[in-house]
C-alpha cells in the first residue's frame, strides 16, 4: 500500500504540474473569472477532460492485490483494476465549472475508462458521472458568488468524491469479495491522493488569483499617481513645455526606452533613445505616427521597418502608437518606444491604452476650460466654476488609500470619477441636458463622498416615470445635492439623509431635494439664492448663480424656493418640461 501511495503521489504530481504551467496561461485565469458563460464552460470542459484521459493513461495497474504494471498502457487484462487521478481532476473541473462542466468531464473521461477495459468498468463510468455532479453542486455557489472554496473545503470535497468512488465499486461491482478487496487496497493512496491534490490545484489558482489583484492594485496606484502629476500640464495646454514635463513625468513611472508626444504637425516632446534626432519642433518622422494621425486606431509594431523612422542609425525597434483626440477630433499621438522589441508585450499594450484614454480627457478639459475663460456668459461661466478642484484631488486621494486593500472598489470609485468629471464636460457645452444624464453626475459625486465618508449620509432619488429624457439645466441638482452634504450635517456623522424627488405638478416638473440636517440660521434665509451668504464651508454663491440661471432660462416662476425649520431644508423648483426634438 506504501509502494501505491507513492506511485499515486507521484501521478497526482503530474497533474498538479500542469496546473501550474496552466494557471500561468493569462486566457486560463479570464475563463476562471467568467467561468458562468456558457462557451467558457465549453472551453473548461475541454482542458479538464484531457487532464482527466491523461489521468487514465497515468494510472496503476491492480491486479489481485498487486501492483502488476507501472508505466503507459491502453487497456486492462479482464480481472485487473486501475489506480488513478482521474477523481481528482473530475472533482476540480466540477468545483471550478459547476454541475455541466463536471458532469461532461465525468462521461467523456468515464468513457475512455470504460473503453479501457478492466474489472466491472461500467462502475467507473457511474462513478465519473456521480462525482462531476456532486462537486459541480458543491462549485456552483461559488460561482455565482465569483469566488473559489477554501483550501480547506478542497481538501474535504477531495476525500468526499474519492469516498465516492470506492462506495460506487463496493456496490455496483458484480463480485462483491473481488471489489471490497480492490477498494481496501486502493482506498487509502487514492483518498490521499485527491485530497492532497484537490487542495493544492485550488492553492494555485488562489495564489495566482491574489498576485494578479496586487499586481492590478499597485498598476491603479501607478496609473493614479500618473493622472495626477500630468494633470497640471495637460490642462495647461497642448504645448512643448506642457508636453515635455508630461513626457519626463510619464517615462519615470514607465518601463520604456523613449516618450514621445507630438500634435498633428510636429514633434512637441521626446524623452529617452533616439532622441538626438527625434527633436522638438521638427517635423513627425516616422511613418507610423502619420498613419495612426489618418486612421485614429491605435498601432503596435515590432521592427524598425514598421516604425518607418528614415534615420540610419535609429535605435528603436518597438512601438506602440496612441491618438490623443479632443472632442473627438485627432490632436495628436503618444508614443511608446522600445530598443528591445520583446520588451513590447500585452502589458504595456494595456498600459498605453489606458493612459492614453485618461490624457485625451486631460487634454479635453484643459481645451474646455481654456474655452470657458473665453465666454461671455458670465453665468454659465460661473456655474462652470463651480468644479471644485478639491473634490477631484480629495476622490483621488480616497481611490490611492483604496487600491491595495480593495482594488475593485477603487477600479469602481475610479470609473465613477471619470463619469463625474464627463458629465461636467457635457454640462460645459449645453445649456440644458436630459434628467437622466444629470442624476448620473449626482450618482457619481455621491459615491464618490461616501467612499470618503462611508455611511455618513443615506441618499434616496425618486424620478416620475416618463420624466427621465426631460431636459434641466447642467448641474441644478447636483448643486442642490452637493449643498446639502456640505452643509446639512456638519455637527452629526449618522442617521443623515438626503433625498431627491422628481415629478409632474400642473404640467410641468418639480424638482426637489430634502435633507434631515440641522436647517438654515432664519438670518439667512431671506437672502439664499439672491446674494453670496458666508458660512464655515462656502459662501452660498454656488446657489446664487444657479438661481440666476434658472431665472435667465425660465423665468421669475423657476426660482429656487427654500424651507427650513430643525427637522431639515428642502429646496424647490419648478420648470417647465422640455424633451430634445
Amino acid at each position: 500500500m506504501f509502494s501505491l501511495s507513492v506511485l499515486m503521489l507521484e501521478r497526482g504530481g503530474l497533474i498538479i504540474i500542469l496546473a501550474y504551467l496552466l494557471v500561468n496561461i493569462r486566457h486560463f485565469r479570464h475563463l476562471i473569472q467568467e467561468r458562468q458563460e456558457w462557451k467558457v464552460k465549453g472551453q473548461l470542459i475541454l482542458i479538464f477532460s484531457l487532464f482527466a484521459i491523461i489521468s487514465n493513461f497515468t494510472g496503476v495497474e491492480i491486479a489481485r492485490g498487486e501492483i502488476i504494471i507501472d508505466q503507459l498502457f491502453s487497456q486492462l487484462a479482464p480481472d485487473s483494476s486501475l489506480a488513478n487521478t482521474r477523481v481528482l481532476t473530475i472533482g476540480v473541473s466540477g468545483i471550478i465549472g459547476g454541475p455541466f462542466v463536471g458532469f461532461s468531464v465525468g462521461l467523456l473521461s468515464g468513457l475512455v475508462r470504460f473503453w479501457q477495459g478492466g474489472m466491472d468498468p461500467h462502475t467507473y463510468l457511474i462513478s465519473s458521472i456521480v462525482i462531476g455532479l456532486l462537486s459541480g453542486s458543491f462549485g456552483k455557489r461559488f460561482i455565482e458568488n465569483h469566488t473559489l472554496p477554501s483550501i480547506k473545503q478542497g481538501a474535504v470535497v477531495g476525500a468526499l468524491m474519492e469516498g465516492v468512488q470506492m462506495f460506487c465499486i463496493i456496490t455496483l461491482g458484480s463480485h462483491f469479495e473481488e471489489s471490497l478487496g480492490v477498494a481496501r487496497f486502493v482506498s487509502l493512496p487514492m483518498i490521499l491522493t485527491s485530497t492532497i491534490g484537490t487542495a493544492i490545484f485550488l492553492s494555485i489558482i488562489d495564489s495566482a488569483r491574489r498576485q494578479e489583484e496586487q499586481t492590478r492594485a499597485v498598476q491603479t496606484h501607478d496609473v493614479l499617481q500618473l493622472a495626477n502629476e500630468t494633470l497640471p500640464y495637460f490642462r495647461s495646454g497642448f504645448d512643448e513645455r506642457s508636453a515635455q514635463k508630461a513626457a519626463e513625468i510619464i517615462r519615470r513611472f514607465m518601463k520604456v526606452d523613449a516618450v514621445s508626444i507630438t500634435n498633428k504637425e510636429r514633434i512637441l516632446a521626446h524623452v529617452g533613445a533616439a532622441s538626438d534626432h527625434h527633436r522638438p519642433a521638427k517635423a513627425i518622422l516616422t511613418d507610423l505616427s502619420k498613419e495612426v494621425l489618418q486612421t485614429g486606431e491605435i498601432k503596435e509594431v515590432h521592427s524598425r521597418e514598421a516604425i518607418g523612422c528614415h534615420h540610419a542609425d535609429c535605435p528603436l525597434e518597438a512601438a506602440v502608437v496612441i491618438p490623443l483626440e479632443i472632442q473627438g477630433e485627432i490632436a495628436g499621438t503618444l508614443k511608446f518606444y522600445f530598443t528591445d522589441e520583446t520588451k513590447l508585450t500585452f502589458v504595456e499594450r494595456q498600459w498605453a491604452e489606458g493612459l492614453g484614454s485618461i490624457f485625451s480627457s486631460q487634454l479635453e478639459l484643459g481645451k474646455l476650460e481654456t474655452e470657458a475663460r473665453l465666454l461671455k456668459d458670465a453665468e454659465i461661466k460661473t456655474l462652470q466654476a463651480q468644479v471644485n478642484p478639491h473634490f477631484f484631488f480629495n476622490a483621488l486621494n480616497t481611490i490611492s488609500a483604496l487600491v491595495r486593500i480593495d482594488s475593485e472598489k477603487a477600479r469602481a470609485l475610479l470609473i465613477q470619477l471619470s463619469r463625474f468629471f464627463r458629465s461636467n464636460l457635457q454640462g460645459y457645452r449645453k445649456n440644458l441636458l436630459p434628467l437622466a444624464k444629470e442624476l448620473e453626475q449626482v450618482e457619481a459625486y455621491c459615491q464618490l463622498e461616501q467612499a470618503r465618508f462611508p455611511e455618513r449620509v443615506a441618499m434616496n432619488v425618486h424620478i416620475e416615470e416618463g420624466l427621465e429624457e426631460a431636459l434641466v439645466p447642467p448641474f441644478l441638482i447636483q448643486i442642490l445635492v452637493e449643498n446639502a452634504f456640505k452643509h446639512a450635517f456638519s455637527h452629526r456623522k449618522t442617521g443623515n439623509k438626503v433625498s431627491v424627488s422628481v415629478e409632474t405638478e400642473a404640467e410641468q416638473m418639480l424638482i426637489q431635494v430634502k435633507d434631515n440636517g440641522q436647517g438654515i440660521h432664519p438670518e439667512k434665509m431671506p437672502h439664499l439664492g439672491d446674494a453670496v451668504v458666508s458660512s464655515e464651508s462656502g459662501t452660498g454663491s454656488a446657489l446664487e448663480n444657479l438661481n440666476r440661471r434658472l431665472i435667465s432660462l425660465f423665468g421669475q416662476k423657476a426660482k429656487l424656493k427654500f424651507g427650513s425649520n430643525e427637522a431639515g431644508t428642502t429646496v424647490k423648483c419648478v420648470i417647465p418640461i422640455k424633451r430634445e426634438e
